[in-house]
């Protein structure tokens, strides 16, 4: 092969391993190219090149092959980290097939569209990761999404555990800066609750929560006012776990936990419970009794930001 030839093959190299998807067809051109490159010269002249040439042209195309296959396992590999951790929390992947009437129900848009299906949402974090990946495990063994509503104090004390929640593809809820009820506080102070939990969440992990629940269920028309301003569909909820009201000794606290949600089922529950560690103990099963019972678990993100 000439130096030309050589030159030629290379810039033809570097050119096809900038174009993603083609690194092989260009590992295999190389070769193919470098073979037939030999049989050309070695029939024109009947002879072969100096070894010590050979072997030093054999060990570049090497060189390039390698580089090229380097290329394109990296590209595979940055893709594959794209998708697991891109797009999770895009709602313009999700369709609105819901919506919540003004009993806090998930009810379906469409009078054909599946009736039985329960909201998941857990309160007051974030607190600790194994609480935390704990449930997550759980919702990912079943396929679920849920809204973790978090207080913006719990943020800044653990903003990591934030990262988690949404690098694991999991929704975060606004719930007040310091869990205090809204009700009969000013409008200044209401909303200085409201819009510094949206910043933190949004400096912290690059997105803004969507859903606001008022601490203790006690809002007005105030933080109501303010949850539309910014864009937040306001809720409470109509399936309470009662999980909050357990002491940390009761070992049957799981069970109750169960139960309580089971025994308030209906179309469209909207269940709330919290990070804490008998909820976590009981969520597969909990989880498992409401599938047998034909419920799914609705994507949060499937249900649109307007009450009706």
């Amino acid at each position: 092969m000439g130096k030309k030839t050589a030159a030629l093959l290379l810039i033809t190299a570097l050119l096809l391993s900038g174009c993603g998807g083609k690194s092989e067809t260009a590992v295999k051109n190389i070769q193919t190219s470098g073979q037939e490159s030999g049989e050309t010269a070695n029939n024109a002249t009947g002879t072969t090149d100096d070894a010590g040439q050979d072997n030093a042209k054999r060990a570049e195309k090497e060189k390039m092959v390698k580089m090229l296959q380097t290329k394109d396992e990296s590209a595979v590999k940055n893709n594959n980290d794209q998708d697991s951790a891109g797009g999770q929390n895009d709602p313009a992947d999700v369709p609105l097939k819901y919506h919540m009437n003004k009993a806090y129900n998930i009810v379906p848009n469409e009078e054909t569209g599946e009736k039985k299906v329960v909201l998941l949402t857990f309160d007051d974090g974030p607190k600790k990761a194994e609480w935390i990946n704990s449930l997550i495990d759980t919702l990912d063994k079943h396929h679920a999404k849920a809204v973790f509503f978090v207080n913006g104090y719990r943020v800044k004390e653990n903003p990591d555990l934030l990262k988690v929640i949404h690098d694991r593809g999991q929704i975060i809820g606004n719930h007040s800066w310091d869990h205090i009820s809204l009700r009969k506080e000013p409008e200044a102070k209401v909303k200085q609750q409201i819009e510094d939990v949206q910043k933190i969440v949004k400096d912290t992990v690059g997105e803004t929560p969507v859903f606001f629940r008022p601490p203790f269920g006690e809002g007005g028309d105030i933080d109501k006012k303010i949850a539309k301003e910014n864009g937040l569909l306001y809720m409470t909820w109509s399936n309470g776990s009662l999980d909050w009201t357990m002491k940390s000794k009761g070992t049957d606290n799981p069970q109750k936990v169960i139960k309580n949600v089971m025994d308030q089922l209906h179309a469209g529950s909207n269940i709330l419970m919290h990070e804490l560690p008998w909820t976590a103990e009981a969520l597969d099963q909990l989880l498992t009794k409401l599938e047998n019972e034909g419920y799914t678990f609705v994507d949060p993100r499937s249900i649109e930001l307007e009450m009706r």
